[in-house]
């Protein structure tokens, strides 16, 4: 989580001056070949037979939608507030879940699921002067990264964690080439402190996904997914020290609406499975 909140304040610092779209394919083609390299170095296939079916069509354009919105958020909008909006993301996942795959949620996890919601409208305060627009994109991008997760679970169980992230990689890429049909702005050769920015975001960005990945394949879920959280104490750290952001009373009181729902609804999905 720290991986991901640092490769986040690299990209908006990028964003200063480089077009958005230039922003993502860069950082989408950095990290696609970071993990091309370590499929070919462990023998893995980085373009297996699998990853051209149905499921993963669907993860791809998931990931696509999450990627260009929240990279887009993070580039215009404060970062601290859209760190906060993505905080949701497990919230939405387990609604997404049972609307979906047919898990079993029950009334109190679904009045959980609504208060995490309000809390994310708290942070998005619509009809206030201070709202603008463009938090929504981070809502966008949050909806994006749920969809994505909920693909991941029907993915092959053949492709490999290097082969996942290439891909995951490539629908950055193809999410900056997109907006780049909208952006209408040239691509410009980064110099200087942009091109540091964002070789230093794929290397964080990289250990993020691959760190997160290892804990998820390795370590207990339940026990791993409260700690997802704990990038909205990263993120909010770095929008106030690096970037001079100031957090208002909703913003703080949205946040922490939104985990405490999360992680009351993952505590009763740990003792669900138990009692089964």
């Amino acid at each position: 989580m720290a991986g991901f909140a640092v490769e986040d304040m690299f990209l908006k610092s990028a964003g200063v001056s480089l077009p958005a779209a230039e922003v993502m394919v860069l950082f989408g083609a950095g990290g696609a070949a970071v993990f091309a390299l370590l499929a070919l170095a462990r023998g893995e296939t980085v373009f297996p037979r699998a990853a051209f079916g149905r499921t993963m069509a669907v993860r791809t354009a998931f990931e696509v939608m999450g990627r260009l919105f929240y990279t887009l958020a993070i580039v215009l909008t404060p970062l601290s507030s859209a760190t906060a909006i993505l905080q949701a993301t497990p919230i939405v996942v387990v609604a997404g879940a049972a609307l979906v795959f047919g898990e079993q949620v029950g009334w109190r996890r679904w009045t959980a699921i609504l208060i995490g919601l309000a809390g994310v409208m708290i942070i998005l305060r619509p009809g206030a002067e201070s709202f603008t627009p463009l938090s929504i994109l981070a809502v966008l991008g949050l909806l994006g990264f749920a969809g994505r997760d909920l693909a991941t679970r029907a993915a092959p169980k053949v492709l490999g964690t290097a082969a996942l992230g290439v891909w995951g990689f490539l629908s950055i890429v193809a999410a900056g080439l997109i907006y780049r049909l909208f952006e209408g702005v040239p691509f410009v050769l980064p110099a200087g402190s942009a091109g540091a920015y964002m070789a230093l975001a794929v290397v964080f960005g990289v250990s993020g996904y691959a760190s997160l990945t290892l804990a998820m394949r390795t370590g207990d879920v339940s026990a791993v997914t409260p700690f997802r959280y704990s990038r909205l104490l990263f993120g909010i750290t770095l929008g106030v020290v690096v970037f001079g952001e100031t957090l208002d009373t909703p913003t703080i009181v949205g946040s922490l609406i939104v985990v405490l729902s999360g992680l009351y609804i993952l505590a009763r999905g740990r003792r669900a499975v138990t009692a089964s």
